[in-house]
């Protein structure tokens, strides 16, 4: 986390004094999901695809990445059934702005919200999450091929 960075997670901009780093928008949110639909599918990951090596790649909107797996979805056959979202942090508060994410996501990959889950943890002051220093989000997806 980095002071004076946006915060976005799940394509929604929490108000925030810090934010995640990262070469693209840092929305560990839609980087998990990305991750989790691409191994779903046998594809490369994220940072194989993307890399923050890539100019083209900086300060990027992770919704675009999204919507680039999307397109491979469906030259696949294939189509994201639901996911399963788990956000680890202490700040920001994931419950105000859940719907929020849940929906972004969901129109992301043309589905309905109710097969996009997004549930909010803390660490309770362990670690860097507890600490404040870091977000970690992981996605399970589910496929229909």
């Amino acid at each position: 986390m980095e002071h004076g960075r946006r915060c976005v997670l799940g394509g929604i901009e929490f108000a925030c004094t810090t934010g995640p780093v990262g070469h693209s928008d840092g929305d560990a949110v839609l980087h998990a999901v990305c991750d989790a639909v691409l191994g779903a599918a046998g594809l490369d990951d994220l940072g194989s695809q993307f890399r923050d090596t890539d100019p083209r790649h900086a300060g990027r909107d992770s919704s675009e990445f999204c919507r680039e797996v999307q397109h491979q979805l469906a030259a696949r056959g294939a189509s994201l059934m639901s996911l399963d979202i788990v956000v680890e942090a202490e700040t920001p508060k994931i419950g105000p702005k859940r719907a929020a994410m849940r929906e972004h996501i969901a129109n992301l990959f043309g589905i309905t919200t109710d097969r996009v889950n997004v549930r909010g943890k803390t660490a309770e002051g362990l670690d860097a999450i507890g600490r404040g220093e870091a977000i970690r989000a992981t996605a399970v997806a589910l496929l229909a091929v």
